[in-house]
């Protein structure tokens, strides 16, 4: 069974709507960067599956998230493949997120009750995503398509959970011409991983997250 219900991921998502996309091959290294998060207030974050060592690390960060940051929702990204999805689930992954579309992955999230977070980049493949039961559907890569494609997807999809990931940057200004076109939540990778010093990555997140509720008036 989840740890945690849909539901609840969804809406710890929505509360707390930026995403570190990380991937390190050194678990000792990514238990830091994953403890700083959530020092600095973040409750999810997506390890992507990018490495011949990815399976090995995210196991750790399991063990560790458990112990050491019990209100943390840890995800998978970059999945294909069903095979992939269930074996991640498996170790202990809270949700699964595609670069892309696949309906295998979909119906094997469907099955263990794990909540699907596809990419998609045109308004066909995000209706595509819903029906196909996407819990939050990703836009990417948000660098080409621009804060003005989800502008005009607003108009005839209001309502559907969005996350844009790939050129969000951790400023103000950033968070502020996204958010304001209608996305939910923002994923960042490496511009957030820029500077990490813990102290000034906690405060940054620290910062970026006080800011948020401005836009939300």
């Amino acid at each position: 069974m989840p740890r945690f219900s849909a539901d609840h991921i969804l809406e710890t998502v929505l509360r707390t709507p930026i995403v570190p996309v990380f991937f390190h091959a050194d678990a000792a290294y990514a238990t830091r960067i994953v403890q700083t998060c959530y020092d600095g207030g973040l409750r999810v974050f997506e390890f992507t599956n990018r490495g011949t060592q990815a399976f090995e690390v995210f196991g750790e960060l399991v063990k560790f998230v458990r112990e050491n940051c019990p209100e943390l929702l840890l995800g998978i990204g970059t999945i294909y493949t069903a095979a992939d999805a269930e074996r991640f689930i498996e170790a202990g992954a809270d949700f699964v997120v595609q670069p892309c579309i696949t309906a295998e992955v979909a119906e094997a999230c469907r099955r263990h009750q794990t909540p699907w977070m596809p990419g998609t980049m045109t308004v066909r493949e995000v209706y595509e995503a819903t029906q196909l039961g996407a819990a939050l559907v990703k836009i990417f890569p948000g660098n080409v398509v621009g804060p003005g494609f989800i502008k005009s997807l607003r108009g005839p999809m209001p309502s559907v959970p969005l996350m844009v990931t790939g050129g969000v940057e951790p400023t103000t200004e950033s968070l502020r011409e996204w958010f304001g076109a209608g996305v939910n939540v923002v994923g960042m990778g490496s511009q957030l991983f820029k500077n990490d010093d813990p102290t000034a990555l906690k405060q940054l997140l620290t910062d970026l997250l006080v800011f948020l509720p401005t836009l939300r008036k």
